[in-house]
């Protein structure tokens, strides 16, 4: 995603949808836990947040996010099992771009292990400038694309699936773009359950956090996060792999 301009507002004229049922609290049961295995290979795709300016020679090749702790913490506790760790994000992504590097970014890896985080960017569009409206990717695309792209890693890896929810750094219910966004954590939530993937509950535990640490503190635009929220987000992914 690119920058969002530090104090501006999204779209009021955007479409607005009903807060979810992640918003009253209704989640799903917590979905499988990962299992890892030597010589495992651990492939991260997303977007800014996965990628993190990871081809950055100051950077390579995780990134300065959250899959740098994740992969620090991994090779830490697992010195023997040769693992192999890979992120492929790329900056503006939305699931629409991801298919069109699927094959390429993803299953050319032939990942053990998939982690995706995809969707503040499918969203944003739509509440953007107008020039960026035929990037927006609406809900049944995102959905049917997201199914289209797991059962490809399922059928031709066999990969074991971790899926994060999309999120905001939000505390403002009201705002058009983050009650939209909760819709497509609904679909992430269906997916999740539907592939057994292990989800990794992102915005429900922001919104748990978000009254003590205001969203300033967490990102400088809602979305992008500051490097102590990536190694927080690096540790929402550990707990609900078990790893």
């Amino acid at each position: 995603m690119r920058s969002i301009p530090y104090g501006s507002s999204f779209n009021e004229g955007g479409r607005q949808s009903l807060v979810s049922s992640h918003l009253s609290g209704k989640m799903p049961p917590m979905q499988n836990k990962i299992e890892l295995k030597p010589n495992d290979k651990v492939l991260f795709i997303g977007d800014s947040i996965t990628d993190a300016d990871r081809n950055h020679p100051a950077h390579k090749p995780f990134g300065f996010g959250y899959i740098h702790f994740i992969a620090k913490f991994l090779l830490g506790k697992y010195p023997t099992y040769n693992l192999n760790i890979l992120n492929t994000g790329i900056s503006g992504n939305t699931i629409r771009d991801l298919k069109n590097r699927w094959q390429k970014d993803c299953l050319d890896h032939n990942p053990d292990i998939l982690s995706i985080l995809i969707g503040v960017n499918d969203v944003w569009r739509q509440f953007a400038t107008e020039d960026e409206l035929p990037c927006a990717v609406q809900l049944d695309e995102y959905e049917t694309t997201y199914r289209q792209l797991l059962t490809l890693a399922k059928q031709k890896c066999n990969s074991r699936l971790v899926i994060c929810e999309p999120f905001m750094f939000c505390d403002d219910f009201n705002n058009p773009m983050f009650a939209h966004l909760r819709t497509y954590i609904e679909v992430v939530h269906r997916i999740a359950d539907e592939f057994d993937a292990c989800l990794v509950p992102l915005q429900k535990a922001i919104d748990g956090r978000i009254k003590d640490v205001p969203p300033q503190n967490w990102s400088q635009d809602s979305v992008h996060p500051e490097i102590w929220a990536h190694a927080w987000i690096a540790q929402q992914w550990l707990i609900a792999t078990g790893l």
